[in-house]
């Protein structure tokens, strides 16, 4: 039996969601200072869980590989990360065009116009350069390649975004396309899935836990 983890991303500047007009640092899209706290808190979690992973993998997205990094380097060793592209998200830009940093500023309003354009892409209804089926048919080939490498004893971690992620766990928990963004939109920065993989398949233990980033005041827990 194997194990499985999949982290979410820790926070990126608003530029990774195509928001014009803030700064998106040395590198756009690149974690804030509190998605780089919050991926050295992950892997300090994880430290006291595990003695460390036979593998790291991560989307090509720099807000993944950071995050990846900042993980691993809580531990004394790790293997050297590995970059698998299929993890990266959806090209959230491309869905919603170009949102204003007072849009993105409306955290209930910026969810309800990217939902609808959810729903709309797994319709089929918008002409997107990736298709939905696409999107989801790679996911699937990433996380069934994660699985063929989380092997008897092997301890597998992969970094990638809400919308990878939940889309995996949906298509191995029956969730339909339709309510998948309903489990995305709740999956926090950094958070951690927990998943064993076996002879009869994956198994899930848990989802999207932060309680490691959260305390009473609110600790470093964000969602976007």
């Amino acid at each position: 039996m194997g194990t499985l983890y999949l982290v979410r991303h820790g926070q990126a500047s608003a530029s990774a969601y195509g928001v014009e007009g803030v700064d998106g640092g040395p590198v756009p899209g690149s974690l804030t200072p509190t998605g780089q706290m919050q991926a050295q808190v992950t892997g300090t979690a994880l430290a006291g869980i595990v003695p460390g992973f036979t593998s790291a993998v991560s989307g090509s997205l720099i807000r993944q590989k950071q995050t990846l990094t900042g993980v691993l380097s809580a531990f004394d060793a790790s293997p050297a990360p590995r970059v698998d592209d299929a993890w990266d998200e959806y090209d959230l830009s491309g869905l919603l065009g170009t949102t204003s940093a007072d849009d993105y500023a409306d955290g209930r309003g910026f969810q309800t116009s990217l939902d609808a354009a959810l729903g709309a892409w797994i319709r089929g209804d918008v002409d997107a350069p990736e298709s939905f089926d696409v999107y989801a048919r790679r996911v699937a080939e990433a996380g069934q390649r994660a699985v063929e490498e989380a092997g008897s004893g092997k301890t597998v971690l992969v970094v990638s975004s809400a919308g990878s992620i939940t889309l995996w766990l949906a298509q191995h928990l029956g969730i339909d396309a339709e309510h998948w963004p309903k489990l995305a939109a709740s999956m926090m920065n950094a958070s951690i899935t927990r998943t064993i993989v076996g002879r009869k398949g994956v198994t899930v233990l848990s989802v999207n836990e932060h309680l490691h980033l959260t305390d009473r005041d609110g600790g470093i827990a964000t969602f976007r």
